[in-house]
This record gives structure tokens, C-alpha cells and sequence, in this order.
């Protein structure tokens, strides 16, 4: 991540930080609508008795590779590659408890910071509405063996290079059976060729494993990737201030999120009837991709930070702190983020992923004469909690 030093927006402070990404769609869908004649309609079998049936120990894991071409203005070339296994801590329906782990080759933990820890993810095994997500591209019937199996399957293929943006194949099992908990999915791979930075990401499933069915008691979120926490940022900008709350759900293999202003007459994240689904191998899968763009962590811009703390609500996080000012046209404003020195510390415990990885704090000021400052806008990190199970 690059620490911004720009006027604050709206859009910018609580856009989605799961971007499009080659591998990886945004949180709002960005791919054809439905009705559009390059989107195929004859997707697998739904997926639902798959999660309806899921055990302890239920397991996919796919090899991954990741690349991105140096920039225009130059830069050197970066890759990353390893293994991401999705795995069913315990199941307590309608939920069923799943734990994601980046790794390397060798199944030992990745040096990206980004991936370093694991992370859980409660999936609702039925649905509140209906969920539908047709695969882009031209289909295409085929047989590929893979993970030692024979599989009936479909290829999707969607070229956008035409209009800068990637090549994108997909290859989903018709009976997705043990691969549910990735909705069958047996080989992703999303080549950025219309881009100015060259770059792309292949997916390959490794190896799957059907669990024993041992219950397990349901584990702490204490790493949510999202779904079943929430996280709040209030937004001081005229013509007032506001809290918008991003909340996070997972129904059989769609990630929701919705964010808005706070309904003080509501539970915590109790409505997700608008929130448009996502397909949550497609999230997970284009971490590594998004890891890679954004660099580790912290920003190479805040070793000339500040440390200290920040505090939210009871909370006092180690922090590190980058002012800047910049003058334009003939107005000088100072620019301040904060990020947290540690993001996966434990004093961040339940704070989804997205919102880790996002300043806790930024503001501008314009600088006035005598040298005093007067505040143009902020955003800053103010809450999070999990909503499911009803803590916090």
C-alpha cells in the first residue's frame, strides 16, 4: 500500500479494499450483468447440498503464482507464489466454520505480511435470498485430470484485453462434490495484458481431502477475513460528520458486504439484502495478487514515521504516524496518516482483514497565517465487533 497524500473523498476513504485486481473482482460486482450475451448462464450445479453436508476436515488447497511486471517509470519485477488451503474447523449449522492459510511451497508460513496469518471465515450453509453469480466468458466443455481426478467440467474464457483489461480463464467442475467449499473450482488464471503494468496470477487446485465429521467446538474470531464482523469509520467532512459501518457475511460460497450510515434501531449488520454477492474463491485467490501490488507492510513511506498509539474506544494500538505538506496553489496543507505498526497484533483481535490493512487515521489541514491549522476533513478507524453469536 502506498500512503496517500491526497483531499480526503468519500469514495476514497470507504471504498472496497478488495479491488479489481487481475485475479481477484471488487466487492461490487464488475463483470457482465446477467443479461449480457458474453456471460454464460449454464453454470455448475449449485453447491448447496455440498455445504448442507459439510464436515470437520473437509479440505481443498491450491497452488498459486503471482507476477507483476515492473512500471512504466520503471520499478523491478515482482512474483510470489505458494499454496492457499481452505479447511472446516467445525460446523454448527447453519454455519460452517472455514479456515484459510497461505503458505509456501512447503506449507510453511509466507514472509508477505499480508498472508502471513490465518484467517477464519463463518459461511451460512443455507441462503436469506437467492444468490447468483454467472460465470463471464464463453463456455466451453471439457475433461481435465487434476488433483489425480477425472472431472466433467467447464471452461469460461473472457478477453478484455480490447478494452485494457485481462484475460481471464476459469475452469469450474459441473459436480462440484468435495470442492464445494470453492464451488468446484479447479484452475483460475488472469493475465493483465491490457494493463500498463504487465502482471497476472494462476490458481491450480493441489489436492482435496474429505474430513472425518468429528465435531469441533467453534473457534474465536479472532482473524476475521469478514464475514460475521464488522468494522466503523467516521467520516468528519462537510456539510457534517458521519459513521458509516462495512459489515460482512458469507453464504454458501458468496462473500457480502454492505457499508452505510449506522441504523441506531437495528442489530449490528442485520440486513444484507442489498449487499451483492461475490464469489469467495475469487476473493481468496486474488489476495496474493493484491498482496503482491501493494507491497508488504508497513508502507515504504512510513519509515519516516512517527510511533505512538492510537487509541479506539478501550484499545491502544501501536501505530506508526506520516505527515506531509504539500503547496498548491498557493494553499498549504498538511497531510497525516496512521497505520498500524503491527496488523495482525493481538490488540487487534476480530478486526476484519480489510480494515487491518487501511489507515486507522487520516486527515487533512489547510495552514492558515501564523501557521495555524484548520481541519478540511478526517477519517478514522472508530469500532469494530463480530455480529454473529451476538459478542460485542
Amino acid at each position: 500500500m502506498q500512503m496517500r497524500h491526497s483531499p480526503l473523498s468519500v469514495a476514497a476513504l470507504l471504498g472496497a479494499a478488495l479491488s479489481l485486481l487481475p485475479g481477484c473482482e471488487s466487492t461490487k460486482s464488475s463483470g457482465p450483468s446477467p443479461s449480457d450475451p458474453q456471460t454464460q448462464k449454464d453454470a455448475p450445479v449449485q453447491t448447496q447440498d455440498g455445504w448442507q453436508r459439510a464436515r470437520v476436515g473437509d479440505r481443498v488447497t491450491y497452488a498459486f503464482s503471482a507476477k507483476q511486471g515492473p512500471a512504466p517509470q520503471g520499478g523491478t519485477a515482482r512474483a510470489l507464489s505458494g499454496q492457499v488451503t481452505l479447511e472446516v474447523e467445525a460446523v454448527q449449522q447453519p454455519w460452517v466454520w472455514v479456515r484459510v492459510t497461505f503458505s509456501d511451497e512447503a506449507g510453511k508460513p509466507l514472509a508477505q505480511t499480508r498472508l502471513a496469518q490465518d484467517q477464519l471465515i463463518p459461511v451460512r450453509a443455507d441462503v436469506t435470498r437467492p444468490l447468483d453469480v454467472p460465470h463471464a466468458g464463453e463456455a466451453s466443455a471439457e475433461r481435465p485430470t487434476t488433483a489425480g481426478r477425472t472431472w466433467e467440467a467447464m471452461r469460461y474464457v473472457s478477453d478484455q484485453r480490447p478494452v485494457d483489461g485481462p484475460l481471464r480463464t476459469r475452469v469450474y467442475a459441473n459436480e462440484p462434490g468435495p470442492l464445494y467449499l470453492t464451488q468446484g473450482l479447479l484452475e483460475a488464471n488472469t493475465e493483465s495484458a491490457g494493463f500498463r503494468v504487465p502482471g497476472g496470477i494462476q490458481v491450480t487446485l493441489r489436492e482435496f481431502r474429505e474430513g472425518s465429521g468429528t465435531n469441533a467446538a467453534v473457534p474465536a474470531l479472532d482473524r476475521p477475513l469478514g464475514p460475521g464482523a464488522y468494522y466503523d469509520r467516521r467520516v468528519d467532512m462537510a456539510p457534517s460528520p458521519s459513521v458509516f459501518r462495512v459489515c460482512f457475511a458469507a453464504e454458501r460460497g458468496f462473500l457480502l458486504r454492505t457499508e452505510g450510515p449506522i441504523d441506531t434501531n437495528a442489530a449490528p449488520c442485520s440486513d444484507f439484502s442489498q449487499a451483492e454477492p461475490e464469489r469467495l474463491e475469487e476473493v481468496l485467490l486474488g489476495l496474493p495478487f493484491e498482496a503482491l501490488s501493494a507491497g508488504d507492510w508497513p508502507p515504504t513511506t512510513a519509515a519516516s514515521g512517527t510511533r505512538g498509539t492510537f487509541t479506539v474506544e478501550e484499545r491502544a494500538v501501536p501505530a506508526i504516524t506520516v505527515q506531509r505538506t504539500e503547496t498548491s496553489d498557493g494553499t498549504q496543507r498538511v497531510y497525516s496518516e496512521t497505520v498500524a505498526a503491527d496488523p495482525w497484533g493481538p490488540v487487534l483481535s476480530g478486526l476484519p482483514y480489510e480494515a487491518r490493512f487501511r489507515t486507522l487515521n487520516e486527515g487533512t489541514e489547510r495552514v492558515l497565517a501564523g501557521g495555524k491549522r484548520e481541519p478540511e476533513g478526517s477519517s478514522r478507524l472508530v469500532r469494530w465487533g463480530t455480529w454473529l453469536g451476538g459478542s460485542k
